[in-house]
């Protein structure tokens, strides 16, 4: 007989639903350390289930040591914005921040096989902990750990939005901090001109080729408007030829050099960027819960 008593234990033990506590009770005559484990279980079946959905929220989250050597930025996916505001979500990412720069796994894969910080459960284990009671799907998605001879500094915009990590071989923490900010406002994707890989700058030649000769100019004219425009292109996309933005006439290649700094690499990770995120028709969606 399974009584309201041994439910309402079994539900303060696991936080489980009541009809879910009944019915592995039921199924394991009564014992509350198998039905506990029967509930793990389909916490994680669940977890598992929800790993069809896209995740395409959460948080970015950065981290420095206290002496600026070592630091780490982490994007963690989850569903929706609103789980990105959950406490304990946050906390969890927080963590993996610490993880990463303290544990340096090589990637996410070894990450996630780790030991979670000081715990016997790996960063997985944790983490499919987590899927299962928030209730969404999440997942580690990047990460990019620096250490520094010179001094590491971070910028973390929009609550999570957009995480920023630069390594420097030499500079003062005024200029590295504005230095995160340009980083986080104008996206580059590459610290100097010689990064960009030549293919790509090919590419953008002959773009820009066709733009001018279809404004009528003779191939030779086009080719010398050709490197006159890529410089813009540059602007655009390397860190040291953009404008700074707290001051569009000076380049912040001279700005770093000007203060005695220089700059070994730079991280900029956008939460959600590059996935895809699933429409969903409100209307049919209500039309399918109706059906089942």
């Amino acid at each position: 007989m399974i009584t309201a008593d041994l439910v309402k234990q079994l539900r303060e033990k696991t936080g489980a639903g009541m009809m879910d506590c009944k019915k592995v009770l039921t199924e394991t005559d009564g014992d509350m350390e198998k039905a506990a484990e029967l509930l793990r279980e389909r916490g994680i079946a669940k977890a598992a289930k929800k790993s069809s959905r896209v995740a395409a929220e959460g948080l970015v989250a950065t981290y420095v040591s206290d002496d600026k050597k070592v630091g780490s930025v982490v994007e963690v996916n989850a569903e929706t914005d609103f789980v990105a505001k959950n406490d304990e979500f946050r906390a969890f990412v927080k963590d993996i921040t610490v993880q990463i720069a303290t544990k340096n796994p090589a990637n996410v894969e070894e990450l996630l096989s780790q030991k979670y910080l000081e715990t016997d459960k790996t960063v997985q284990e944790v983490l499919t902990d987590k899927i299962a009671t928030i209730g969404e799907n999440m997942s580690i998605r990047r990460f990019v750990r620096y250490e520094s001879e010179g001094l590491i500094e971070s910028y973390v915009h929009g609550d999570g939005k957009i995480g920023v990590l630069v390594n420097f071989e030499k500079g003062t923490p005024e200029l590295a901090k504005d230095v995160c900010m340009q980083i986080a406002a104008a996206r580059p994707e590459y610290l100097s001109r010689e990064d960009v890989p030549e293919a790509e700058v090919k590419k953008e030649m002959e773009i820009l080729k066709v733009q001018a000769m279809n404004e009528g100019k003779p191939a030779e004219i086009a080719e010398k408007m050709v490197q006159g425009r890529i410089g813009k292109f540059y602007g655009e996309i390397c860190l040291l030829d953009q404008e700074f933005v707290k001051d569009p006439n000076v380049k912040v290649g001279n700005l770093i050099e000007s203060k005695g700094g220089k700059i070994v690499s730079f991280a900029r990770l956008e939460k959600g960027e590059g996935i895809e995120k699933k429409e969903e028709n409100f209307a049919e969606e209500v039309m399918k819960q109706i059906k089942h």
